[in-house]
């Protein structure tokens, strides 16, 4: 099964933990004959490297000037928030939710908790079951995956990134709720997630899949040779890839 991607959803620059210019990354997109890109910083609770929110502005500007300077190619103001609490908080201010063009959301480490209980129960629970025998590791899997599925019921969120890759989550679950609320779920070519076992389990349930970089260098924006051999090997139909050129809803 072939198939021809032309958007790249999920980049990163230096306004977080990426390594180059929103320009470099736009760049790097039309020289890979890509038709659309989203610039897709870390979330402002990400410890040390998510963006600020006086960034906000400034990159909107930035992005600005670049669709003038650029009309070959559609780029997209994006974040990729942090699940943040167990009801299904994302680390947006809500007053600046409607600044994104795009809001992906996923799971990550070293990101401020909204409280110390959600601490506790989100973020410490999943690293000490990993380490210790007595964990309710399937308690733990359901609550993981409802987190997810609530901020899908709040938020206006476009795509799950790398489910499955930082957190134990009941796949069959969260694909059937992202069918329903349309939002995609990303098969991540830099992480590998997710897998193909993951994709084959998601596709039973109706779920629509987008593949991305998850670029943090320029170089790798646009590189989904990764992500496109777990959805081949899945069978994944390229109508159901959103930034496949085939893609129908």
């Amino acid at each position: 099964m072939e198939y021809r991607l032309i958007a790249d959803y999920h980049t990163h620059t230096r306004y977080s933990h990426g390594k180059g210019t929103i320009e470099q990354n736009v760049m790097a997109a039309r020289r890979r004959g890509l038709k659309r890109i989203a610039i897709t910083d870390h979330g402002f609770n990400h410890i040390g490297m998510g963006m600020r929110l006086e960034d906000i502005d400034r990159m909107r500007r930035e992005i600005d000037v670049l669709r003038k300077k650029y009309t070959d190619i559609e780029i997209l103001f994006g974040v990729e928030a942090n699940l943040i609490s167990l009801e299904g908080d994302i680390d947006i201010p809500q007053e600046y939710i409607g600044a994104f063009d795009i809001i992906l959301m996923g799971f990550h480490k070293a990101v401020m908790p909204l409280s110390l209980k959600d601490g506790w129960r989100l973020f410490l629970k999943n690293a000490l079951c990993r380490a210790v025998p007595f964990c309710d590791a399937q308690k733990l899997r359901y609550d993981n995956t409802m987190a997810m599925i609530r901020a899908m019921e709040r938020y206006p969120i476009h795509t799950i990134t790398h489910p499955g890759a930082k957190i134990d989550i009941d796949t069959r679950l969260l694909a059937k709720h992202a069918a329903e609320h349309k939002v995609f779920l990303e098969i991540n070519s830099s992480h590998g997630f997710m897998t193909e076992e993951y994709v084959r389990v998601a596709m039973e349930e109706g779920a629509l899949f987008v593949i991305n970089s998850d670029a943090h260098t320029p170089e790798d924006v646009g590189n989904m040779e990764r992500g496109l051999m777990i959805a081949q090997r899945a069978g994944v139909p390229p109508n159901r890839i959103l930034n496949s050129q085939d893609f129908s809803y």
